[in-house]
């Protein structure tokens, strides 16, 4: 008997090849649509769009083409709950957030998996630029994309064993040129799409207005304040600054400044030098094993500290069982509260936390 998959179809071309791979592996696809965001709630019906009505109807058309079962299922509460209030929570709270990977642990394998095996799927896929293996010490784990440039491993750092064990990711074996042929030779119609924004839900980067919008707010106003206790200057919210922020401050100071720190309490925002953000140890919680189910503290790991930065080697040591010290070989720049530190054995992810300040940490 077949295999049964559900490809979570976004109406892009990455996906949407996801789906003719698995059916010519000899898989049972059916496609379906997460309806995470009303379009006209928030507007976002643009080319290269993942949640509005036209991503729905590119992914039927395709669904089409390739002769699947097709389905919108409906995740609104799940996403409101899960990534937006998060990520709107975060920033009132000082952190800098990566809502994707909100939405992959809570809701893409979340619900979405947990709805995939209610009607009788043996695994989900995704058009993600990654790979799912299983190490010979039988832990799975999610492997870098052959491609570099597209790889997408470090927003899929939270998954379980038991979400991975039921994974296919196809896609990652393939270059994006390579995936767009395919597309191109199978006449799909979203063969030229762009590739979807990443934070889907907020228009044209303004993540202060959309929190506003959500919440009413910008978070607690308060002074500019350099390193050494200077007050330079006045703001109207915390949350519309982030660590090594530059631009956008309305401070002159005769030298580049940037944000090093965001004091939500007293609403102080302190501005710095760039010399300011390197550091070479940071702090983490919320950490999640993948394909080790501890970190050896005598083992050098290379580690992420944001999607598009370079490795940095890094050793671990455990200060409790929910909070570690990462030292780096390097220092590394603007590590910022809220984001993922990922860390990687060769090409594979060992596992992950959420970066939180030293002050919260001790």
């Amino acid at each position: 008997m077949k295999k049964k998959v559900v490809v979570g179809m976004s109406g892009g071309v990455d996906s949407s090849v996801c789906a003719w791979l698995l059916k010519e592996q000899g898989y049972e696809v059916i496609g379906a649509t997460m309806q995470i965001w009303q379009a006209d709630e928030c507007k976002i019906e643009k080319e290269g769009s993942c949640c509005g009505i036209s991503a729905v109807e590119d992914a039927r058309r395709v669904a089409e083409c390739l002769d699947i079962p097709y389905y919108v299922m409906n995740f609104r509460d799940t996403f409101q709950t899960e990534v937006i209030d998060r990520f709107t929570g975060s920033y009132l709270n000082g952190l800098t957030p990566n809502p994707c990977i909100a939405c992959n642990r809570y809701v893409k394998w979340g619900a979405f998996l947990e709805r995939c095996r209610e009607i009788g799927a043996d695994f989900m896929a995704t058009g993600h630029y990654a790979r799912v293996m299983q190490l010979p010490n039988g832990r799975f784990s999610v492997q870098k994309s052959i491609t570099a440039e597209k790889d997408q491993t470090y927003v899929l750092y939270s998954l379980t064993q038991d979400e991975l064990a039921h994974t296919l990711m196809p896609v990652g074996a393939y270059t994006k040129p390579e995936i767009r042929k395919m597309a191109e030779d199978l006449k799909l119609p979203v063969a030229h799409k762009k590739d979807s924004q990443d934070i889907c839900f907020v228009e044209d980067g303004d993540y202060a207005g959309f929190i506003q919008r959500e919440k009413g707010t910008l978070g607690m106003p308060g002074p500019f304040k350099t390193t050494d206790g200077q007050i330079v200057g006045r703001h109207t919210g915390t949350v519309q600054y982030t660590i090594g922020q530059r631009k956008g401050l309305g401070v002159a100071l005769g030298r580049p400044v940037y944000v090093t720190d965001i004091k939500t309490e007293s609403g102080e925002v302190i501005l710095g030098s760039n010399e300011d953000l390197f550091k070479d140890v940071l702090y983490a919680t919320d950490i999640q094993y993948m394909g080790v189910d501890h970190f050896d503290e005598n083992t050098v790991y290379q580690a992420k500290i944001r999607y598009s930065q370079k490795s940095v080697g890094c050793r671990v040591h455990y200060i409790n069982e929910n909070i570690m010290r990462v030292d780096f070989e390097e220092k590394v720049r603007a590590a910022t509260p809220g984001q993922a530190v990922v860390l990687y054995t060769d090409d594979w992810i060992a596992g992950g936390a959420t970066i939180i300040s030293k002050d919260k940490a001790l």
